[in-house]
């Protein structure tokens, strides 16, 4: 299956879920990110601010954001800076993604754990994207522990067409499982 027709496939399922599917979903999620060692160890993680139609990261910032040092991702060029995360100093960036302000960005090396938002994600970890490569490139760049996060059906058993620029993650949490990837990690 090339990435246009699971990208189609998982956006179809995506709007079939109600308020309620969504909401119960992102709790089991987070539920099972908090109880992970990697969450618990790291003290400066990369989130996202989700989209509509993403796990909603909201509640998880709210609720961790005074014990856990967060920083979300800024659209800059093709690249993503990143900096801290501050609710106040939020404003729709590029793609309409609320995206932190200011100037006080932060090396990706500082960086313990990122949590990687995806359209799919099979079992050795691959992902599809939203086909702009933004995490490939930053991701290319780190040795934080990567974590996917989605619904369920979102973890498919067919193999993702990987290409050499593509970067797959650690683990991949859903609503209903926990999937170690075990593969060579590149050092940086």
């Amino acid at each position: 299956m090339d990435k246009e027709h699971i990208r189609s496939k998982v956006k179809a399922r995506k709007s079939l879920l109600s308020q309620a599917e969504k909401a119960f979903a992102a709790k089991c999620v987070f539920d099972r990110l908090e109880q992970s060692a990697a969450f618990l160890l790291a003290e400066n993680i990369l989130l996202y601010h989700s989209l509509p139609d993403e796990l909603s990261t909201r509640e998880f910032l709210d609720k961790w954001g005074s014990r856990k040092h967060f920083f979300l991702p800024r659209v800059n060029g093709v690249n993503l800076d990143i900096l801290p995360y501050d609710r106040s100093r939020m404003a729709m960036g590029a793609f309409h993604i609320e995206e932190p302000q200011g100037t006080d960005t932060t090396d990706i090396k500082n960086i313990e754990l990122i949590i990687v938002p995806a359209i799919a994600y099979d079992r050795m970890g691959n992902r599809i994207g939203r086909g702009k490569g933004y995490y490939d490139r930053l991701l290319a760049t780190t040795s934080a522990t990567t974590i996917g996060i989605g619904y369920d059906f979102q973890l498919i058993d067919e193999d993702i067409p990987a290409e050499p620029h593509d970067v797959s993650v650690d683990i991949v949490i859903t609503d209903r499982r926990r999937l170690v990837i075990h593969h060579r990690k590149k050092k940086h």
